[in-house]
């Protein structure tokens, strides 16, 4: 006998949550085994407000010690939302270094990571000694770095697309191409910050350019040697990873066509 067995498929909506925080005290976004992290922080509290199991899904993750200034997540629910309460409610449960700025409800098939059609990126570098900024900057002492052959250095990420060399070692990706679209040093007064945007990012990849670069400026690398490390896909052969504290992911961005505008 032929029994047809008809599950029923609750209807759900879904909607980004855009929040920010400062990553001193967590082991990243992602979900660890025995360490706290942003991704574990938000399913306890929207687990708390709905009475349901959520597990958000980031549009990327940021390692230990990492900041963002902006990260979303999504999130599937049951039932139209008032987003102004509930942002007021995420934020009386998260602790104050991890922040809810918006929720926007979003097509249904809008996916929070793989939508993103590009994200960018800060490292903050202290030339110099400031207690206030141990926690957000890297603190460099030796002032004398060549910044204009840091500049051009970082013009040559532009003109390629493989960067294997900047990734982890072992990482699990099918490709380690990534469109750089912007990629410079801007220098005020002693604080020293890289801009980088592309459409994707390896993992560590920041950290290992900022690394890499920071020894163009003290004059260890040449930019020709800088890009026979590029060529060279070797993780082995780019500088040391900068250190987790100054990176900040500052920005990612959607198609305005996945957002719904009430």
């Amino acid at each position: 006998m032929y029994i047809c067995n008809r599950t029923k498929i609750a209807f759900q909506l879904r909607y980004f949550i855009e929040l920010s925080y400062k990553g001193t005290n967590y082991h990243g976004w992602q979900v660890q085994p025995n360490a706290i992290s942003i991704q574990e922080l938000l399913n306890k509290a929207l687990t708390t407000i709905f009475r349901t199991a959520i597990n958000v899904i980031g549009a990327g993750r940021t390692d230990t010690g990492v900041h963002a200034e902006q990260l979303f997540a999504q999130v599937d629910l049951d039932n139209e939302i008032k987003t102004e309460v509930v942002i007021y409610k995420l934020n009386s449960l998260l602790p104050n270094d991890i922040v809810v700025e918006n929720i926007l409800k979003t097509t249904d098939s809008a996916h929070a990571r793989f939508d993103a059609t590009s994200r960018s990126y800060e490292y903050r570098i202290f030339l110099g000694r400031n207690p206030f900024l141990i926690d957000t900057t890297w603190q460099i002492n030796n002032k004398k770095l060549n910044i204009v052959k840091m500049n051009e250095a970082a013009e040559i990420l532009l003109t390629y697309t493989n960067f294997k060399c900047f990734s982890r070692t072992n990482s699990n990706v099918k490709t380690y191409n990534c469109d750089i679209r912007k990629a410079e040093w801007v220098l005020t007064n002693k604080m020293l910050i890289f801009h980088i945007t592309a459409d994707r990012f390896l993992r560590n990849m920041v950290r290992a350019i900022v690394g890499t670069l920071i020894d163009v400026g003290k004059e260890k690398i040449t930019l020709e040697g800088f890009k026979q490390i590029i060529e060279s896909k070797d993780r082995c052969n780019a500088g040391t990873s900068a250190p987790a504290q100054g990176l900040f992911l500052t920005q990612v961005t959607y198609p305005k066509t996945i957002f719904i505008h009430e």
